[in-house]
Order: structure tokens, then C-alpha cells, then sequence
């Protein structure tokens, strides 16, 4: 019954621009980095039992900081792995707006396939799986980091809350951002969703 810290990567070069997905060598730019660094000092104090992470690069670099404050190595988990996105991994944001697939997946993604990728179904399915998996090998208490990346938390969270998939895209998930997941004798629960160290900037 353990409690976890489900954490998305810090800002790297591909957000907004293209779909970094499993592509290897994206790293987290100068304000991620700073980012993963804020991370590791405000979690400091409290008592993190095991540092995890997706093997991506970026969620690799966000968790170092947190595990060397703890002395801790860092456990790689593939299940807890980006999207496998398929034939659009590394692909322009604007190139993709332009395939037909890209309305479904704005409005109907829980029933879209990713060329020669997964469908969301089943990435869910091995995120949750992991997660329950990790939750019965901790005992209660045990404050557990997981780093890994937006849709992944996303799925993890609309799982738990019963939120349909086609509408999981609505939960905002920012960089280096902690989602707390704790599990107890009865229904997981999300005591805090997407908090950040920075607020974001006010515009009027």
C-alpha cells in the first residue's frame, strides 16, 4: 500500500514542435535540467524509498538529481515507457495535424491505433499493471518516485478516476510535475494532480 510520486519529465527541445515519443537522444534542454535539480531539492526531506524511470533519456535525467539526494540507484522500468507512437515517432506537430488519423485522435483517441504502434487501451493496461505490481512489492507508507511522461501519468490517472480515455486528454499533466497516488485498503486515491513548482504565468 504504498504511496507514489508519479513525475513527468522536465522541458526538453521536442514539446511543441514534434512528437519526441521512444525516439533515443532527446534530452532535457537547460530549463529542464533546472527543473529535475528544483525537484530534487524540494523532495529532499521526505523519505523516498525508490527512485524509478521510464528508459527515455529525459525521464532518466529528471530522476538522477532525486537519487543521488537519496544515495539511491535508479531502477529503469520499461513498463512505465512513453507511447509507443508508432510510425509518428519524431514526426512535426504541423506535418501530423494533417493526417486524417489526427481528428481521432484528438476526439476519439481511445479508439486509435498508432501506425505500427499501440493503441492507448493498451498502453494503460501496462502502465496500470506496473504500478499495481509495484504498489503489492513495497510495503505501506514506502514513498516511491516514478518518473515517466504526460500521457503516461494521464493514463494512470483517468485509469484510477474512471475517466474514459477519450477524454483523458483533457487532464494537464506539465513538465515536472508530481501526481501523488496512493494506494490503501480500498480505492487508490490522488491526494494532488499536476503540482508544479513554478505557477504559470498570469496573462490578462
Amino acid at each position: 500500500m504504498a504511496t507514489f510520486l508519479l513525475i513527468r519529465h522536465g522541458d526538453n527541445d521536442s514539446l511543441g514542435k514534434y512528437l519526441a515519443g521512444r525516439k533515443p537522444g532527446v534530452h532535457l534542454n537547460e530549463s529542464g535540467i533546472q527543473q529535475a535539480q528544483n525537484l530534487a531539492e524540494r523532495l529532499a526531506h521526505y523519505p523516498i524509498k525508490a527512485v524509478i524511470s521510464s528508459p527515455l533519456e529525459r525521464a532518466q535525467e529528471t530522476a538522477a538529481p532525486i537519487a543521488k539526494s537519496f544515495g539511491l540507484p535508479i531502477e529503469i522500468l520499461p513498463a512505465i515507457n512513453e507511447v509507443d507512437f508508432g510510425e509518428w515517432e519524431g514526426k512535426d506537430i504541423e506535418v501530423l495535424r494533417k493526417e486524417p488519423l489526427w481528428e481521432d485522435v484528438q476526439n476519439r483517441p481511445g479508439q486509435v491505433r498508432f501506425p505500427e504502434g499501440e493503441t492507448l487501451q493498451e498502453a494503460q493496461d501496462r502502465i496500470v499493471e506496473a504500478l499495481v505490481a509495484l504498489n503489492k512489492r513495497y510495503a505501506k507508507n514506502d514513498l516511491i518516485v516514478c518518473v515517466s511522461h504526460c500521457d503516461v501519468v494521464r493514463l494512470a490517472v483517468s485509469y484510477f478516476l474512471d475517466i474514459s480515455l477519450d477524454n483523458f486528454q483533457r487532464l494537464v499533466i506539465s513538465p515536472a510535475s508530481i501526481t501523488l497516488l496512493s494506494f490503501n485498503d480500498q480505492k487508490p486515491r490522488f491526494e494532488t494532480i499536476n503540482y508544479t513548482l513554478d505557477f504559470p504565468e498570469h496573462h490578462e
